[in-house]
């Protein structure tokens, strides 16, 4: 063989000694051997892993709250906040974004009370999920870096106020794989008024292989478009093309193992096929009983999307998806919970769209056993001022500085609210939480350590939560 002809994969096929030890150290921590299976094939990037350490949790729903909902009319109550409505707020931080008007401090229009055994307070916006008061745990100190929706959403899906980096659900379906392979890992419901700001950013895989990016499903309808196969296909027909062109994939591949997207274009023929089925059945609602539909809301012209939404959701978690994530709230401001111009009227509306729907969920998950094995994250991407927008306008403007989420479910110590916002509800003073501290606690839910769970780029072993985060103990059980 001609010195020309030689390839790189004959050089690392006949190289020895010293010079080939850092090309496995590098093959070693981009999992390349891991990945192969015993018969020296690639394994399904998407292949069952065990977690790092054994925990309940084997499922995360995030209910992500589009908009920033406001921690004082929702899990934050302010009793200074209804002494001083009406006064100037002079305090040290600077309130208002983009050149907004400050008005006056706003009271919650929305009356707390105590609910459960723990006595927990929450408004009046959610008397559905209160009855579940017992398993929330509220972290009222989170804060993040940025007060933009674009780049909050960002930070809160993925670390980063910067596109390009993977999603929470891309990392657990990194760390831990999936349970069903005729069903995507990573299954987002948009709201049909429109996504977040910053799109399918907020569900990449970033720079890890395409597979593990989520997969956007519809609430109603086919989940995807185009999945059925074309008229006059016999199945038969199907699996003999994909299987030629899977071999056909597979020996372009070999040339080319670094070639993630076509590792990612295999798997997706093949899953797609297999979800002409499984996916259509996952989401026929018509198999659910009158009694569960209406519990959800389909039936209310309110809370049917976000119902179909959640009911399928339940649908899906009883099939081995490891993460959904469901959005209320598309578009822009009043089509979110970005209360603007009207916090009273956008809160009652959005949190009456989700409040029975969550509740019914919650309800549906302790009912089937899914409640001890599922993990539950809601919230937005920041908060709102305890300020209104303007005088006499019942807006609230942005508030990155301290506001409310909460978390229920497998492993999750219930019935309790951790850390504080000032008196009036401005800013976190009291067991901060960054939103790395969140994704910390959410990975160590679902049996990964945060510290733990790298991927090798750009010369380093990159994670979610980047150089920081600290995992909320009082927030496990």
């Amino acid at each position: 063989m001609s010195s020309f002809t030689r390839t790189r994969r004959f050089f690392v096929q006949h190289a020895g000694g010293f010079a080939t030890l850092p090309l496995v150290d590098l093959l070693v921590r981009d999992g390349f051997f891991a990945a192969q299976a015993a018969d020296g094939k690639p394994r399904s990037l998407l292949a069952a892993k065990p977690a790092h350490f054994p925990v309940k949790a084997k499922h995360c729903v995030f209910l992500f709250m589009n908009g920033a909902p406001s921690q004082v009319d929702t899990f934050d109550p302010k009793p200074e906040l209804d002494r001083r409505d009406g006064q100037p707020y002079k305090g040290p931080l600077a309130v208002g974004s983009n050149g907004r008007p400050i008005g006056y401090l706003m009271k919650s229009p929305f009356p707390f009370r105590k609910h459960g055994q723990s006595g927990l307070e929450i408004s009046s916006l959610f008397p559905n999920v209160a009855r579940h008061a017992d398993g929330l745990c509220v972290i009222r100190s989170m804060y993040t870096d940025t007060a933009a929706h674009a780049s909050g959403c960002l930070q809160m899906n993925t670390g980063h106020i910067l596109i390009g980096k993977p999603s929470l659900g891309a990392w657990l379906g990194y760390g831990l794989g999936t349970a069903n392979e005729n069903l995507p890992a990573y299954v987002v419901m948009t709201d049909p008024r429109g996504g977040p700001i910053s799109g399918a950013s907020n569900w990449t895989a970033g720079y890890m292989p395409a597979a593990y990016q989520g997969t956007l499903f519809r609430a109603t309808g086919a989940p995807l478009l185009d999945l059925a196969a074309p008229a006059g296909v016999t199945p038969q027909t199907q699996r003999a093309s994909l299987d030629l062109l899977r071999d056909l994939n597979e020996e372009h591949r070999e040339f080319r193992p670094r070639e993630s997207e076509l590792a990612a274009r295999i798997h997706s023929y093949e899953l797609a096929y297999q979800m002409q089925t499984a996916a259509a059945e996952a989401v026929d609602l018509d198999r659910e009983p009158a009694g569960i539909r209406r519990a959800y809301g389909l039936e209310q012209k309110l809370t049917a999307d976000f119902g179909r939404k959640c009911l399928i959701t339940r649908r899906l978690l009883e099939r081995g998806v490891r993460f959904v994530q469901l959005y209320s709230g598309g578009g822009h401001i009043e089509d979110t919970w970005d209360g603007h111009n009207n916090c009273i009227s956008n809160h009652t509306l959005h949190a009456g769209e989700t409040d029975q729907p969550i509740g019914a969920l919650m309800d549906d998950l302790k009912r089937t056993g899914l409640w001890d094995e599922t993990l539950i994250v809601w919230g937005g991407e920041f908060g709102r001022t305890p300020t209104s927008e303007g005088v006499g306008k019942p807006g609230r403007d942005h508030d990155w500085h301290g506001f409310s989420m909460w978390l229920a479910g497998a492993g999750v110590k219930g019935g309790q609210a951790i850390g504080a916002t000032d008196d009036l509800g401005f800013a976190a003073v009291e067991e901060k939480c960054h939103v790395a501290d969140l994704h910390a606690t959410i990975l160590h839910l679902m049996g990964m350590d945060h510290t733990k769970l790298t991927y090798f780029y750009q010369g380093m072993n990159q994670r979610l939560t980047g150089v920081r985060g600290n995992v909320v103990r009082k927030a496990i059980a």
